[in-house]
């Protein structure tokens, strides 16, 4: 029996259709991996399978307790972080209600009796029984410790420790129905490890929105595709390799059932209307003939006009053809990155550098980065991979120590926080004044990013995650570059993008500097060398 049920589940903002018939089926201790390119509405979805959305029509059937963990998390003012994991947890909300049950329950409110035993099921399914203690465990086994949780508030975290409280969240959540929303984003493998772990222990019934193939390989037992065309929901069983390959074979069966069509119809097409010509010329030629013998005369014409018979059993043949519809190609990200050549010898050296941000400390570090070279650099999360790549560009100025950067380096790069786009700045402005390309050319090519004309102008800042990541992208591609810094590039990219920028990386013919826990993307790319920041800092 499933845990979680939708039934021709449609949506519509205004004109805009989101969802459309949607069927889903998630039996308990079951994983369906909720897929769609970006903005299609996969979280939309999990808002309705939540119960925070009311759809249209159709209907949701949730058995048990369901936790709803969202991508973005906001804290609230004057939260601490056992308040905010509290709230993104549920546990907050079933402790509220269970207190105005009992305060019900003790004042003898009509039907209280009721309403007591549900908030005492819900405060129990929900884990606030035992949750300070779990939350205390949790976080000191994540580098959060405890005593964080109670005097420091989620806007006061680094990066890192913002990454991993969010994954702390997903690791004290108890349910009956867990819906995840990107859980992978910004996890280092330690982290990564350990949500796998964590979810495949469970025995929720689950749906897991994630671009990171790895883990949804590793994690789910189904897939669901929701269609950006149809909007409809297909369901794939037997996880992501499954997926991929049925996926494929799919797509390549319709190709061919329209392609047969398509040469069958056009074919008796052409015969009708040759059928026609032959007939209309044949009646003709009968016509202007010097033909005397009117007998041979009408045996002529009749022969003649007898192929227009012809023509219309091509017709109804025509009609008889079960029509098939042409499959629609999706988006796709058509993603380069020019190069401006090797660029000097070297690109960056470090000597004896020692950096300094925050609570992090690296050094004393040397390090050459040659012309061409391939460098992964990976850690834990907060180690301090991205003030590593500061101090090579030369953004965060050295405690000590020398930096060098080649005469001829022409470093692009896309930060882990997309900062050029963290700004009131107009869209447009910010891409024309980084490509020196006219306004005209700069909104052609953020249009073969997805991001279209309402958007150029908005400030940056506005930009969802995924749209703030393919401006990046589109930046590079304008450029011509000897050197990419890439920072976790993949965060909030949909997976048909995501195999974009592997194809273009494998032909990128510069330095690459790569921050990726995308296992799949470090694979694909190659790399020479790999350089763990573990060990650097203090």
């Amino acid at each position: 029996m499933s845990a979680l049920t939708a039934r021709g589940v449609s949506l519509s903002f205004g004109p805009h259709t989101v969802l459309a018939a949607v069927d889903l089926d998630v039996p308990a201790g079951e994983r369906v991996g909720l897929i769609a390119p970006n903005g299609v509405g996969k979280s939309t979805l999990l808002r309705v399978l939540a119960g925070e959305l009311r759809p249209d029509t159709g209907t949701v059937t949730a058995r048990g307790h369901v936790a709803h963990l969202t991508q973005e998390t906001s804290p609230h003012p004057g939260e601490s972080l056992r308040d905010h994991l509290a709230r993104r947890t549920g546990v907050a909300a079933a402790v509220q209600r269970f207190e105005r049950a009992t305060a019900a329950l003790t004042a003898g409110t009509p039907g209280a009796d009721d309403a007591y035993a549900r908030a005492f099921d819900e405060w129990t399914a929900s884990g606030a029984p035992d949750f300070a203690e779990r939350a205390d465990e949790v976080c000191e086994r994540l580098g959060l410790p405890a005593s964080l949780l109670d005097d420091r508030g989620p806007d006061e975290l680094s990066g890192g420790q913002s990454a991993r409280l969010r994954l702390a969240a997903v690791l004290l959540t108890t349910a009956d129905v867990l819906l995840l929303d990107e859980p992978t984003n910004d996890l280092d493998l330690a982290g990564l490890e350990l949500l796998e772990a964590h979810v495949l222990r469970s025995r929720a019934a689950m749906v897991l929105v994630s671009h990171d193939r790895e883990f949804l390989a590793r994690t789910t037992t189904a897939i669901a595709e929701l269609d950006e065309f149809t909007r409809g929901v297909t369901a794939y069983g037997g996880g992501w390799e499954a997926y991929a390959h049925e996926q494929a074979a799919a797509r390549r069966r319709a190709r061919e059932e329209y392609e047969t069509y398509a040469a069958r119809r056009d074919a008796l097409v052409a015969r009708s209307r040759r059928t026609r010509e032959w007939s209309r010329a044949g009646v003709r030629r009968v016509a202007r003939s010097d033909e005397s013998d009117k007998n041979i005369k009408h045996a002529r014409k009749q022969g003649a006009e007898n192929l227009s018979g012809k023509a219309s059993a091509a017709d109804r043949a025509l009609d008889r053809l079960d029509e098939v519809e042409e499959p629609r190609e999706p988006w796709e990200l058509r993603l380069t990155l020019p190069s401006a050549g090797r660029g000097s010898q070297v690109a960056f050296t470090l000597r004896r550098a020692v950096v300094r941000r925050g609570d992090v400390e690296l050094g004393p570090v040397d390090l050459t980065v040659g012309a061409g070279e391939r460098w992964r650099v990976v850690g834990p999360n907060g180690a301090g991979k991205s003030t590593l790549l500061a101090a090579l560009l030369g953004r965060l100025p050295l405690v000590s120590g020398d930096r060098a950067q080649g005469p001829n380096v022409v470093v692009g790069e896309v930060d882990q926080v997309r900062a050029d786009f963290a700004t009131t700045t107009p869209v447009l402005d910010v891409v024309v004044d980084s490509t020196g390309l006219s306004p005209e050319e700069a909104r052609t090519l953020l249009a073969k990013f997805r991001i279209g004309a309402d958007a150029v102008l908005r400030p940056s800042a506005s930009l969802s995650p995924g749209e703030r990541t393919r401006a990046g992208l589109a930046v590079l591609q304008a450029r011509g570059t000897t050197c990419l810094v890439l920072d976790e590039p993949t965060n909030h990219l949909d997976l048909a993008a995501i195999e974009q920028l592997e194809r273009a990386l494998a032909d990128y013919a510069g330095t690459l500097l790569l921050v990726t826990h995308d296992r799949r993307l470090a694979d694909a790319v190659g790399v020479d060398h790999t350089l763990e920041v573990r060990t650097l800092a203090r």
